[in-house]
Formats: C-alpha cells, structure tokens, sequence
C-alpha cells in the first residue's frame, strides 16, 4: 500500500456559507441530565500559536466526558435515547449490539448499563486488551473477530437483523442504515456548540477545525457546525495506514483502502460513512495523514501543556505541524491571525 500525501486539498468544497444544524436546545438539555455531565475545558496553547505562527491554538479537551476518556457518549447516548423514544411501549426491551474498534463500543456498553439494557459489543483484530476489558467492565458481552473493522460492522449488523429485539447502535452508516448513524452525528453538535460559546468568550473566532476522523461521523458533525461560518473550516487527520476520507477527496468519490496497525485505533477504518460522505466532499476544507512517530511527540506536547491525550486525540496537533507550512498554509489562507481549534478526542486511559 503506497503512502498517502500528508496534505490532500479538497478542491471539490463549496466555499458558499449554508445553514448548519438547528434545534440543538433539547439535544443539550439531554446531556445536561446525564450523569457526570459538565462542559469539557478549551485549552489555549499560546507558545504553540506563535512558533507556528498562528493567532490562537485552542484545544477542545475531551479526555473527560460524560464520565468516560473520550467525546464519544455524546453521540451514542443520544442515538440510544431517540432510537427508545421511537418504540413501540409494548414492544420488549430491546439489546443493544455494537462493532467498535473502543471508544463507541465502551460508550454504547455504559449507556446500556444505565438503562439496565444488555449489550454485545463486536471488536476487530487490532483492539488490545486493555481495550476489550474496559468494555467488558461496562457489562457488556464482547465478542473478539479476526476480522478488520469494515467487516466486523458487516458481522454485527447481520447479527442485529437476525433478532427482531436487538437494537443495532453503529456509528458508520450504509443504504438502509442511515436514522442512528444521523442521531450520533446529532449528538456530537454539544461538543461543538460548548467549544464556539467557549471561544467566544475568550473573543476569538474559529478559522480551522482539526478533526481526527475515523469512518468520518464527528467530522460530519464538525462540517455541519461550520457551515453557518463563513471563515471557518475543517480539516480531518487520519494515520497513513487508514486514509479513507483522504484518499476519497483526492479520488473525488468514496473509495475504501486497505488497513494496516496503528496506535490510532479509534481512526483504524477503511471506508468513511455512506451517510457522512456528500456532507464531507462538499464541505471539508482538506484532509492530513500523520504518521505514528508524529503522534508520539505530540501527545507528549500535550501532556506538557497538562492535557491528558491518547493517540487519536493528539493526531489533531501532529496535524497541525503539517497544516501550518506550505503548501497547505497557502492552501487554508493560514497566517498569524488564525485561530485553530484542535479536538483532543480522547485521554490515555480510553477504550483504545
């Protein structure tokens, strides 16, 4: 497999502002009531801005959310929940099943135990074990395949559309499979409302986005925030061995790759969400490849600065080294008066 650029333009993006999501008040009621919610701090890294030459780096810290090290119970308490609205009172309880390669997978498994739901959680080869016990800790049934990602989710979807009371809770989407895909990406929009109304207040607005991107659903939601901001845009970041969505802008249709081992579990899938592409063509400004030893040194950057990142958190700094030169400075319009905010999407101690 050939190594992909470290910067990939997205020369298909519609520059033209649109409207993004609306109606997010009882969504942000929602998280409000769940237990441990508080807003995640946005950290300023002010020597960072100025070696890079930038106005403001800003790092959304999501290495303490909803109780779990990583932003992913946002989207999966928040599909869950609309997914139980929408049965029928008499229908019987529902079990939940999941594939995940972390993060998604603990997330789905603790929303369930506050509900008291069973789940089954189905993890790829590449997963360690750590990983699998922290689920397993939740209550859940985990089941391990010697399968890549892309075909566990096949796995644990036949398994769901075998049983009439399971409730599949995924976060990739496919033709067919597109209303819990749509309700996690809603859920995301909490992360991305707090984080404007943070920077906000410290009067700065935000010109970049630096979403570290697995199949693409929180970079969905972070095209979605910044459709109604006219100079803001996203860029996502990917690990060499799993550039989906890089490969598919330069391909200019979604394309799937070929997966290898990365530190960066949580971006470790070969194709992005049927359900996120058009958004992610249209919308993205670009997207970066970062390499493993990158991310090394970026987490230990971050745990300098006092923030608690594991690798797919930190891949949005390692990023960033490659967004502010050229070509993809010139490429973005960056320069010293650009404001970056870099989602650290996970800490050390999560699922991954």
């Amino acid at each position: 497999m050939s190594t992909p650029e470290s910067f990939v333009l997205n020369r298909h993006r519609c520059a033209e502002p649109s409207s993004g999501p609306g109606g997010t008040a009882q969504l942000r009621e929602f998280h409000r009531g769940l237990p441990q919610y508080e807003v995640t701090p946005l950290v300023a890294l002010p020597e960072l801005a100025d070696e890079l030459g930038l106005g403001a780096v800003l790092v959304k810290d999501e290495s303490s959310r909803l109780g779990l090290p990583a932003f992913k119970m946002l989207g999966a308490s928040w599909a869950i929940h609309r997914a139980l609205a929408r049965r029928p009172d008499s229908a019987p309880q529902p079990w939940l099943i999941t594939a995940t390669d972390g993060n998604h997978g603990r997330a789905v498994a603790r929303m369930a135990r506050l509900l008291g739901l069973s789940a089954r959680v189905v993890v790829p080869r590449g997963v360690s074990d750590r990983a699998i016990g922290l689920i397993r800790e939740e209550d859940a049934t985990v089941e391990v395949l010697d399968a890549s990602y892309d075909d566990t989710v096949r796995y644990a979807a036949s398994l769901a559309q075998a049983d009439p009371d399971a409730l599949l809770v995924q976060d990739t989407s496919w033709p067919g499979y597109e209303e819990v895909p749509q309700w996690i990406v809603d859920g995301y929009a909490t992360l991305f409302e707090e984080a404007a109304e943070q920077s906000a207040g410290l009067g700065l607005d935000i010109d970049l986005l630096v979403v570290p991107a697995g199949v693409g659903s929180l970079a969905h939601a972070a095209v979605r925030f910044a459709r109604s901001r006219a100079h803001c845009r996203v860029v996502t970041v990917e690990p060499t061995v799993a550039a989906c969505i890089a490969a598919s802008l330069a391909a200019g249709a979604l394309t799937t790759v070929d997966t290898g081992e990365t530190a960066m579990a949580g971006l470790n899938c070969g194709t992005p969400a049927y359900l996120a592409w058009p958004d992610l063509y249209s919308d993205l400004a670009g997207a970066a490849v970062v390499e493993e030893e990158a991310v090394t040194r970026a987490m230990a950057r971050l745990s300098a600065a006092g923030i608690d990142s594991g690798p797919c958190g930190a891949a949005s700094l390692a990023a960033l080294d490659v967004l502010a030169v050229d070509p993809a400075r010139t490429d973005l319009g960056l320069g010293d008066r650009s404001n970056v905010l870099l989602l650290n999407t996970e800490g050390r101690r999560s699922a991954q």
